[in-house]
C-alpha cells in the first residue's frame, strides 16, 4: 500500500533561454520512497531536484507540499567555512530552540561517530571530497528531514565509501530521493526509479521496484512504442493514399475524417520523435600496434611523504589487457597512473615501455575546462575542423556525434551541466590515436546511456587500458584483472569485482557471541511512578495513532479526493501531524526505555 503524501508536482516545466529542460513533469513522492532520478544529461535532473528544495521556481506548473514539511538537500559540491565538523553541526542546530545544548552536544557526536569521524578533525574546509559528502549529509539528516534530496551522492567517493553509503542511507534516511549514474547503487538502495526524458509521452517514466525491475519495465514500453509507431504509420499511409485522392473524389467524403486524418499524421510524427534514441558515438582511435608487450612494470614501488603506497608491483600491459585498479582514496591508484604516463618516477624497479609507445591518460581534473569557452572553442579549439582519424570533420557534425546541437555552439560552458562537459572530454582523448589508455574517473558525471557507450568503446579498443572508476557496473563489464590496492604488504588481482567482493566477505571477522548474563536480583527500578505510568501507556498510544494513520491513508486513496483540493490537502496534513506524534512518542519511550535499564 502507497505511504503518505509529502509533495507532487503537476505540469512543471522550466528552460534556460531557448533551451527547454522538460515540460509538463508531473510526479509524486511519498513517504518511505527511496528514489533514483536518472536520465540523460542535459535533460533537468539536478534543477528539478532545486525546485522540489524549493531553491528555484518552475516556470510553469504547481509544486504543493505537506503542510510543515522539512526538505534537506545535499548538493553536488559541498564546501564549507574553515571551522571544524562539529561547529558545522552546531550551527545545523542553531535555529532548534527546543533542544537543550547538552543534548545538541551528544546529538553531535552521535552523527560524527555514524559517518566515521573522530570529532578532532580541525577544519572542515579542509576535508577531502569524499569527507565533505559525509559532513554533507550529516549536516541535512541532523535536522531530521521527512525527505532528503540528493545530488550524485557517490561522487567524490571511493568504493568503500560507496558501499558505506548504501547501508547507511538505508538504515538512516527513510525517504530520500537521489539523482545518480551508478547502476549498481540505483539496484542496491533504491525501491522507485523516476527517468527523465523526452523519448516518454510525458517526459518521465515512474516504475516501483528496483532498478532491475525499471530496465524490463522500458524496454517493454519502449518496444510497445515501436508497435505503436509501425501500427500508426500503417493507417497513416492508407489516410494519405486518401487525401491524394483528386479533389473531386474527395468532396463528399466526410470533413471530420480529413482532420482526423492529419492528427493521425500528427500523433505519428510525435511518436516517430520519440523512437529516436541518441547515444554519444564514443570510438578511441588505436595505432594498430602489433607488439604483444607494451608496458611490463618490475618490482615498483612508490612512497607519499614516509607512507609506504605499494612496492614489489610486476604486471605487464599487452594489448587487450584491460585492467581495473581498486582501493580506498588515498592508496594510490592516481600515483600508480601518473607512474604510467610518465608523470612521476617511481622511487623503485622499472617500466619498459614499448618504442614509441603512444599513451592518452585522462586525468578527471586536468581535463576540466574553462566556464568562459564557448562548446565551440572547446571542441574544436584550432578552427572550423578537427582532425579524425587523419581526416577533417567540421565542428558541426562533431558536436552531433557528441550529442549536441550545432545551434548551441556558441553557448558559453557555464551553462551545460557535469555531463555534457564530461562528453566534451572524452572527445578530446579520441583525436589522437593511442596504444595504451589510462582513465582515472572518465565517469563521473556521465548519464547511463553515454557510460554505455563508453564501455562498448573500450571493449572494441585493441590496445590495453588502465581503469580508476568507483564505478562498480563498469570495472565487472571492462576488466579482465582488477588490482587491489591499499595494502602495501599484499596487492592481490582478481579476474573480476565479483571475485573480489567474494575475498572481501571472507576476510571480514567472525561475530563474536555474546555470553548471556545471569541476573542474581532484579534490577533497581530507575522511572518514578509518573514515568512508568507514561512508559506502560505509550504503546497503546502509538497503535491508536498508527490506526488513524491508516484509516486517513485509506481515505486518500478514494477516486472522490482527486477532485476535491481542499479536502485532499486538509487530510494530508491530518496525516503529518499523526505521524509526527508518532514519532514524537517513539523517541520518548526508547528515552524512558534506556532510563530503566
Amino acid at each position: 500500500m502507497r505511504m503518505s503524501l509529502l509533495l507532487s508536482g503537476q505540469d512543471l516545466s522550466k528552460s534556460f533561454g531557448s533551451r527547454v529542460l522538460f515540460e509538463e513533469l508531473s510526479l509524486s513522492v511519498f513517504s518511505k520512497d527511496q528514489i533514483g532520478l536518472i536520465g540523460p544529461n542535459g535533460a533537468g535532473k539536478s534543477t528539478l531536484m532545486k525546485i522540489l528544495a524549493g531553491l528555484e521556481k518552475p516556470d510553469s506548473g504547481v509544486l504543493s507540499m505537506r503542510q510543515g514539511l522539512r526538505v534537506g538537500y545535499v548538493p553536488q559540491a559541498c564546501e564549507f567555512p574553515d571551522i571544524t565538523p562539529k561547529q558545522v553541526l552546531l550551527d545545523a542546530l542553531k535555529n532548534n530552540l527546543e533542544t537543550p545544548d547538552y543534548e545538541k552536544e551528544l546529538i553531535i557526536d552521535i552523527w560524527l561517530s555514524k559517518l566515521g569521524f573522530t570529532g578532532e578533525e580541525p577544519s572542515a574546509a579542509r576535508l577531502s571530497g569524499g569527507w565533505k559528502k559525509r559532513l554533507s549529509i550529516a549536516h541535512e539528516l541532523i535536522s531530521a528531514p521527512d525527505l532528503l534530496l540528493l545530488d550524485e551522492p557517490t561522487n567524490h567517493l571511493d568504493l568503500e565509501g560507496i558501499l558505506w553509503l548504501e547501508k547507511f542511507l538505508l538504515r538512516e534516511a527513510p525517504t530520500y530521493l537521489l539523482i545518480s549514474h551508478d547502476r549498481y547503487f540505483l539496484q542496491n538502495a533504491t525501491n522507485r526509479i523516476f527517468e527523465i526524458d523526452p523519448v516518454y509521452p510525458k517526459g518521465i517514466f515512474a516504475i516501483d521496484g528496483s532498478y532491475s525491475n525499471f530496465l524490463e519495465k522500458k524496454e517493454g514500453f519502449l518496444k510497445g512504442q515501436l508497435e505503436q509507431e509501425r501500427s500508426l504509420a500503417n493507417r497513416a499511409r492508407k489516410e494519405t493514399d486518401w487525401l491524394r485522392r483528386s479533389p473531386k473524389a474527395r468532396t463528399s467524403k466526410s470533413k471530420a475524417r480529413v482532420d482526423d486524418a492529419h492528427e493521425l499524421l500528427e500523433e505519428l510524427s510525435q511518436v516517430q520523435g520519440r523512437n529516436i534514441q541518441k547515444k554519444a558515438e564514443i570510438d578511441f582511435v588505436a595505432s594498430e600496434r602489433e607488439t604483444q608487450k607494451l608496458l611490463v612494470a618490475k618490482n615498483l614501488a612508490k612512497k607519499a611523504g614516509a607512507r609506504t603506497l605499494f612496492h614489489h608491483l610486476d604486471f605487464v600491459l599487452s594489448p587487450g589487457t584491460r585492467m581495473g585498479l581498486m582501493g580506498p582514496n588515498g592508496s594510490g591508484k592516481t600515483t600508480l597512473l601518473k607512474l604510467l604516463a610518465g608523470e612521476a618516477e617511481p622511487d623503485q624497479g622499472t617500466l619498459k615501455k614499448a618504442d614509441g609507445l603512444k599513451i592518452i591518460y585522462f586525468d578527471q581534473h586536468r581535463a576540466q575546462l574553462p566556464d568562459t569557452l564557448t562548446l565551440r572553442e572547446a571542441l574544436s579549439p584550432n578552427g572550423d575542423y578537427v582532425m579524425f582519424r587523419g581526416n577533417p570533420v567540421h565542428v558541426n557534425g562533431w558536436c552531433k556525434r557528441f550529442l549536441f546541437s550545432p545551434t548551441i555552439l556558441d553557448m558559453s560552458l557555464s551553462k551545460l551541466s557535469g555531463g555534457e562537459r564530461a562528453r566534451i572530454a572524452i572527445a578530446h582523448l579520441m583525436l589522437q590515436p593511442a596504444d595504451l589508455l589510462l582513465l582515472d574517473e572518465p565517469t563521473n558525471d556521465l548519464d547511463i546511456p553515454t557510460l554505455e557507450t563508453l564501455e562498448e568503446s573500450l571493449l572494441d579498443f585493441p590496445g590495453a587500458v588502465v581503469l580508476i572508476t568507483h564505478d562498480r557496473c563498469m570495472l565487472d563489464r571492462i576488466s579482465n584483472v582488477l588490482m587491489a590496492l591499499g595494502d602495501p604488504e599484499c596487492t592481490d588481482l582478481y579476474a573480476d569485482y565479483g571475485q573480489w567482493e567474494a575475498a572481501m566477505k571472507a576476510k571480514l571477522p567472525e561475530p563474536k557471541v555474546k555470553e548471556k548474563k545471569v541476573e542474581t536480583a532484579p534490577p533497581k527500578p530507575k522511572l518514578s511512578y509518573a514515568e512508568k505510568k507514561e512508559y506502560d501507556q505509550i504503546e497503546r498510544k502509538i497503535e491508536k495513532l498508527e490506526e488513524t494513520v491508516k484509516q486517513l491513508n485509506h481515505l486518500l486513496e478514494q477516486p472522490e479526493m482527486a477532485t476535491d483540493p481542499e479536502r485532499l490537502a486538509e487530510v494530508c496534513t491530518a496525516v503529518g501531524l499523526t505521524e509526527n506524534q508518532i514519532e514524537q512518542l517513539y523517541l520518548r519511550w526508547e528515552e524512558l526505555d534506556k532510563k530503566q535499564r
